[in-house]
């Protein structure tokens, strides 16, 4: 069962040009833990205000603070945690089944999401009691007998 411990900052790639700035290619498999499926990314978020608040059952995610900077907190129903993202060029890996809240955008933050998955909306758990069950009972099916 996935934990936050399983949850960490990677290093992406960073190809600095003095005078021209710097790009930062990305290659699923290669720079992030799975294959590629999904693009999206969060912008406008309002003063005060968190996206997220949701845990997915089988996606998993790679999220880039591509301008500006925001917190991402994470929880597995044990333990939390919370990492703050200000460097386009370092990803945070949120494996499947933990709970997570983004919050405290500053001005004008864009937040780049790969995703392993197309969207699929069974694969949400938006309610967190539904979460903690899920869990509960993922973990029982799980452990050998």
């Amino acid at each position: 069962m996935t934990t936050v411990a399983d949850c960490r900052l990677l290093d992406l790639p960073r190809i600095a040009q003095p005078g021209l700035g710097s790009i930062t290619p990305v290659e699923g498999g290669k720079d992030v833990p799975f294959d590629i499926a999904r693009v999206y990314y969060l912008y406008d978020v309002p003063g005060g205000e968190s996206r997220g608040g949701h845990a997915h059952r089988e996606l998993e995610q790679v999220i880039v603070a591509a301008l500006g900077s925001f917190e991402v907190e994470v929880d597995d129903g044990t333990s939390k945690k919370a990492f703050v993202l200000n460097r386009s060029y370092q990803g945070f890996y949120l494996p499947r089944l933990v709970w997570r809240e983004l919050k405290n955008f500053s001005s004008g933050a864009i937040c780049l999401v790969l995703a392993s998955q197309p969207f699929r909306e069974e694969d949400y758990l938006r309610d967190y009691a539904q979460f903690i069950r899920f869990r509960k009972s993922s973990s029982k099916r799980r452990r050998p007998r």
